[in-house]
């Protein structure tokens, strides 16, 4: 009888032990396929970097509205995506987070940059942008393929680089903030709008004619009304324009209307029928977001984007029309880090001292070219 009792005890010990080793095999996979989810990405988007936590003393300082900025950031424009995020973290009381996308060989460099004491508390998110995923959308010239800018395109699929909010703020590297992005983020967006941005006709852009520019206010100066395709759409030639340097985005409302999806259809079809005007001055991004959001874009406030400070070397705006602007934009060839654009002493105020002392080499070719 005793014997059986020691039976008894013994399976009981053993399905105890089977039950303990199965649920730490469930909790294992579990992990792994919480690791997957997080860190794989369709589009070659790969999460490097991320600091969750805020310090307890800012945490009580900032209130509770977390705050999703998208920012490019090449190698040879880092200083700018610095100076950027910079200015926005000293403006603001929410908790922002910094979803920083850069190429692999750029990580190093970058995460040493923030590791200084003057960007310690920012919260941030790297990631790595795989320029496969442009293959057979962008039409590279075999003579200049280094031209391509990869990261340019960074803003066409904001949804996998910030797949959790609902609502997310894209910046160029070459502005600075003035004023609580917080205002920004709360811009609104009619229902159907996937987006916001700062029309080309705005009362304060108007004002400011840029010489060269030709057509660069309305569709005609960015799309080939040549070519029947661009015609079948029915889009008005002198419809204006708007520049996609400051977007205020529904992630909700763009991975309804699969916008990532259009936009790669129109860069495809480009490679193809060359859709684009030949006299194209700006970004060659902006042609297929004119095309997705024709009508159906909520506008900024002109005062977030104030544009055309890197159109010249001189001063277009007054002192105090600057001083004004929450949002300041070096669009054009002249950037602050060059020195030569005009008010550059307002981006130099945000901008932090690389510890490499690269893009401090960077700066001063950059001044030698300007200045020939």
């Amino acid at each position: 009888m005793s014997l059986r009792k020691v039976n008894i005890s013994i399976l009981i010990v053993a399905v105890v032990i089977f039950l303990l080793v199965l649920h730490h095999n469930f909790l294992g996979l579990s992990d792994f396929l919480k690791r997957e989810l997080t860190d794989s990405n369709p589009l070659g988007l790969q999460p490097i970097d991320f600091i969750p936590a805020v310090p307890q003393r800012l945490a009580d300082e900032r209130n509770d509205k977390e705050i999703s900025v998208v920012i490019a950031a090449s190698d040879e424009r880092l200083g700018g995506a610095i100076a950027a995020m910079n200015s926005i973290y000293y403006h603001t009381r929410s908790n922002v987070v910094f979803h920083i996308v850069t190429l692999n060989d750029t990580v190093d460099h970058l995460r040493l940059w923030l590791s200084n004491s003057a960007l310690k508390n920012l919260r941030y998110r790297i990631l790595d942008f795989d320029p496969r995923v442009l293959e057979g959308k962008v039409e590279v010239d075999p003579q200049k393929a280094d031209t391509l800018k990869p990261l340019t395109f960074a803003r066409f699929y904001l949804p996998s680089l910030v797949p959790h909010a609902e609502k997310a703020i894209y910046v160029d590297d070459d502005v600075i903030v003035q004023d609580d992005i917080l205002e920004l983020y709360n811009t609104p967006l009619k229902p159907g709008h996937a987006a916001a941005f700062s029309d080309d006709c705005d009362s304060i852009t108007n004002k400011v004619a840029v010489r060269g520019a030709g057509n660069q206010y309305n569709y005609i100066g960015f799309l080939d009304y040549k070519k029947e395709t661009i015609r079948k759409l029915a889009m008005k030639a002198n419809t204006c324009s708007f520049n996609p340097g400051v977007i205020v985005a529904n992630l909700t409302e763009w991975k309804l209307q699969n916008i990532t999806k259009q936009l790669e259809k129109w860069m495809a079809l480009n490679v193809v029928e060359q859709l684009y005007s030949r006299t194209l001055a700006g970004s060659i991004t902006t042609p297929p977001l004119l095309i997705v959001f024709y009508k159906q874009h909520s506008s900024i406030d002109p005062m977030w984007n104030v544009r055309h400070l890197g159109s010249s070397a001189g001063k277009r705006y007054s002192p105090q029309f600057v001083k004004a602007a929450k949002l300041l934009h070096w669009n054009g060839h002249f950037k602050p880090w060059g020195r030569t654009a005009s008010y550059a002493e307002v981006w130099e105020k945000w901008y932090v001292p690389d510890p490499t002392g690269k893009f401090s080499l960077i700066r001063r070719h950059s001044e030698a070219y300007e200045a020939k």
